[in-house]
This record gives structure tokens, C-alpha cells and sequence, in this order.
């Protein structure tokens, strides 16, 4: 949570150098007026005390997630409506419209790119690393349930032959989905292989022990 406490000639002076202090709209803050502002002496002739207030904001990761991806949508000049929501331990930023594959890029390259970004950008602001998963039109499931697919259709090639398989390179959270969908094959065994950005998952028969 951020505070801070500002003083005016007026309540509304001291709250507009409080929200611009926060960088934070009106209507997301908790205000508490301290003092009015009171004046002095006979008719006020003293002069007055000045207001008081404190102000405060929590921190909302999923704003701050969408703040930056709508900004990046206007830079690139996409029509696109975004909307988040909380998963348990991270926020999940949907982003839809139509003619968002530049958003996506080759085998979901950019929309990597636009998550990495976006949990650095949000991160910076609170302080803290946050995880937030960003996806677009759905890419991301159909991506999912397509490794999937793939995943069971190579192992029964595994099987069938008795070589290995080399797939193309995945980043880190494709590879966990190969790995995922076929921990339970008692016949087949899943590792990867390679550096960064060209580690891939190798597919093969099971040998007495595991890799």
C-alpha cells in the first residue's frame, strides 16, 4: 500500500498533490481529511490553517498489467479490449479483437515477449515480482490443446518405431505441457536438450531409468 500525507489551502489543493504524488486516479485512492482548513484570528484577519489529508492506494497488479498492454496496443496503433481477472496466485490478462496476430507473432514469439515485458513493467512498480499471465483470442489454450495432441501422437510414433523424437524448439511453459501430458506413459520418457533460446523436448522409449 502506498501513503502519504499533503497539506493545501484547501482540501482539494492538498488531495490533488497527493493523487499526482501516487500517480493514482481519484476514484482508485482512500481519502481521509485530516484538518480543514481554519482561519485565524478576528474576520480570519491571521490568516488560516491549511488542510490536511492523507491519502492511499493498494497496489492492483491487474490494472497495472492492463495500464501497460493497452499502452502498448496504442503505440502499435491495435484495436484491442483487454481484461484481467485473479487465478489464485497470478492475474490472467485476456486481450480480444480482431487481426491480433501481430500481437502473437510467429509460434506465439511477440506474445512471449509482451508477458515478459508486462510482468517487468508491473514488477517495477510494486516492488515485487508478480506473475502475469497474458494471452491473446484464446492463443494460448489453442496452443496448449495442439502440444497436447502432439505430445500423444509422437509418443505412439516412439513406441511404434523405437527412435527418439526431436521436437522444435519451445520456450520454458510449452516444454512443461510435453512433459506434462506424458509423465504418465510408463513406455515413454520426456527431457530437454539445448540451450536457451533453442532448448527442445526429446521424446523417447523408456530404458531403465530416467532422464
Amino acid at each position: 500500500m502506498k501513503v502519504t500525507e499533503k497539506t493545501g489551502k484547501t482540501v482539494e489543493d492538498a488531495v490533488t498533490a497527493g493523487l499526482i504524488e501516487l500517480g493514482v486516479e481519484r476514484e482508485k485512492a482512500v481519502i481521509e481529511v485530516l484538518e480543514e482548513p481554519v482561519k485565524k484570528g478576528l474576520f480570519g484577519l491571521l490568516g488560516t490553517t491549511a488542510a490536511r489529508v492523507r491519502i492511499s492506494y493498494e497496489d492492483d497488479p491487474g490494472e497495472m498489467a492492463l495500464d501497460f498492454i493497452r499502452s502498448v496496443c496504442k503505440v502499435m496503433d491495435v484495436q484491442a479490449v483487454c481484461g484481467v481477472e485473479r487465478r489464485g496466485e497470478f492475474w490472467s490478462v485476456n486481450v480480444s479483437g480482431s487481426e491480433l496476430g501481430i500481437l502473437i507473432g510467429r509460434r506465439g514469439e511477440t506474445l512471449e515477449a509482451l508477458q515478459y515485458l508486462t510482468n517487468l513493467a508491473v514488477a517495477k512498480r510494486v516492488g515485487e515480482r508478480i506473475r502475469i499471465v497474458v494471452d491473446v483470442e484464446g492463443y494460448r489454450l489453442r496452443r496448449e490443446e495442439t502440444l497436447i495432441r502432439l505430445a500423444k501422437r509422437l509418443s505412439e510414433k516412439v513406441k511404434r518405431t523405437g527412435s527418439r523424437v526431436v521436437l522444435e524448439p519451445m520456450n520454458p511453459h510449452e516444454r512443461r505441457i510435453i512433459h506434462t501430458a506424458l509423465q504418465d506413459e510408463s513406455r515413454i520418457s520426456t527431457f530437454s536438450e539445448g540451450d536457451e533460446p533453442n532448448r527442445r523436448v526429446v521424446i523417447s522409449l523408456r530404458r531403465g531409468r530416467e532422464f
